[in-house]
């Protein structure tokens, strides 16, 4: 997991919203084993007792399980998943829409704007 932290944001918030889209997007797999603490911080530069924070807030929401022998997996239930992709996606499109409409754009101009531009997907 690569994160840029923002200094103006608190880290652990960060990495559970940087957890959040790995599992959306399908980087995390359900199942997936997570790395110890230790390491995981150790990658992402952090201190462990604030990852342990993030990934206990993640448990909690239910996108994390722990084996107690084994470590922590990613939530192995679709269903959840589905849901929060749904969830970060409208959160995106309202800030889209939001950002819109104070350049002064009407909805049909935004609907012209990604059909014109979203062939642009496609192509990354």
């Amino acid at each position: 997991m690569n994160l840029v932290f923002d200094p103006a944001l608190p880290i652990y918030t960060q990495i559970v919203d940087g957890f959040k889209r790995e599992i959306c997007s399908g980087t995390l797999k359900p199942g997936e084993k997570v790395l110890p603490v230790r390491e995981l911080a150790l990658n992402l530069g952090v201190n462990p007792n604030t990852l342990q924070r993030a990934l206990s807030e993640l448990e909690r929401e239910g996108l994390l399980y722990t084996e107690r022998t084994a470590g922590r997996f990613i939530t192995k239930d679709q269903d959840l998943i589905n849901r929060l992709r749904n969830d970060l996606t409208k959160e995106l499109v309202k800030d889209f829409l939001e950002k819109m409409a104070s350049l002064g754009c009407s909805l049909e101009e935004i609907e012209r704007f990604i059909k014109e531009n979203g062939g642009e997907l496609d192509n990354e």
